[in-house]
C-alpha cells in the first residue's frame, strides 16, 4: 500500500469506528507514518475488506498489526499451495544465459501468485511410490558432482538442466535423451534455433530454453 493511500483508508475505517481517526494534527500525521509503515506490503483493497471483517464480528478497534497479520497469512497460504518450481519453458523469450532476466521473472511469477494475479501452481513432484524410484533413477542419468538439493539451487541459472529434470521427477519423457531431428542436436544437447540474415543464411545459432516438439514426439516413442 503506498503511504498516500493510508489516510483515505483511515477515512473509510472511521466511517465503522470514529475511535481510529486522530482529531489532532501532530498525532494525526503519527498515525499517517506508523500504519503506512506496518502495511507497507498489504493491498489497499484487503486493507479494507479485512476492517469490514473485523467489524463484523467485533466491537474492539481495529489496529494496523491485525490487518498485516491477516495478509500475512493470505500470503503464506498461497505460497503453501505454490509449488515455487520456476518453469523455464514458460518464458521462451529469455536467453538461457540471461540470469538476471530469469531471477526477475522468477520473482515476477511468486509476486503474481501473492498478490492473486495467478493461481498458484499445484503441480506436486513425484515423492514416493514405485514411480518415485523410476524418476529417481531417471534422473541419475543426468549426472550431478553435487548433492540433489544444491543442484536445484542453481536451476535458475541453468534452465535447461532445470526443465530437464522438471520433466522427469513429473514423469514426462526425457527429451534430450534423443536427437533431435530438426535441428541435428544430438543426445543430451539443447536444441537450437538459427538465426538467418535477410538472405536466408544463417548466421548463428542460440541455445532453447525448450525442446523442438518432433523431439518431444521421439523421446514419447521411445519412452516404454
Amino acid at each position: 500500500m503506498e503511504p498516500e493511500q493510508i489516510p483515505q483508508l483511515i477515512a473509510q475505517i472511521a466511517l465503522a469506528d470514529p475511535r481510529v481517526r486522530r482529531e489532532d494534527k501532530t498525532e494525526r500525521r503519527a498515525q499517517i507514518i506508523m500504519w503506512a509503515g506496518i502495511l507497507a506490503e498489504v493491498p489497499y483493497d484487503f486493507a479494507l475488506q479485512a476492517a469490514q471483517a473485523h467489524y463484523a464480528n467485533s466491537t474492539w478497534p481495529i489496529l494496523p498489526a491485525e490487518i498485516a497479520t491477516r495478509w500475512a497469512a493470505v500470503v503464506r497460504d498461497r505460497m503453501n499451495r505454490h509449488n515455487g518450481t520456476f518453469e523455464p519453458t514458460a518464458h521462451p523469450e529469455l536467453d538461457p544465459d540471461d540470469v538476471d532476466g530469469y531471477l526477475a521473472a522468477l520473482r515476477g511469477e511468486r509476486q503474481a501468485v501473492i498478490f492473486g494475479r495467478l493461481q498458484p501452481s499445484n503441480v506436486k513432484a513425484i515423492t514416493a511410490g514405485p514411480a518415485a524410484a523410476e524418476a529417481e533413477a531417471r534422473l541419475k542419468t543426468l549426472g550431478s558432482y553435487v548433492p540433489r538439493h544444491v543442484d536445484e539451487l542453481l536451476d535458475d541459472h541453468r534452465p535447461v538442466k532445470a526443465g530437464r529434470r522438471a520433466a522427469l521427477v513429473a514423469g514426462q519423457p526425457d527429451a534430450l535423451s534423443v536427437a533431435c531431428d530438426w535441428c541435428n542436436a544430438r543426445p543430451g544437447e539443447p536444441c537450437r534455433s538459427r538465426r538467418i540474415n535477410p538472405k536466408g543464411a544463417a548466421t548463428s545459432q542460440r541455445r532453447r530454453t525448450t525442446v523442438h516438439p518432433t523431439r518431444l514426439d521421439a523421446a514419447q516413442g521411445a519412452t516404454p
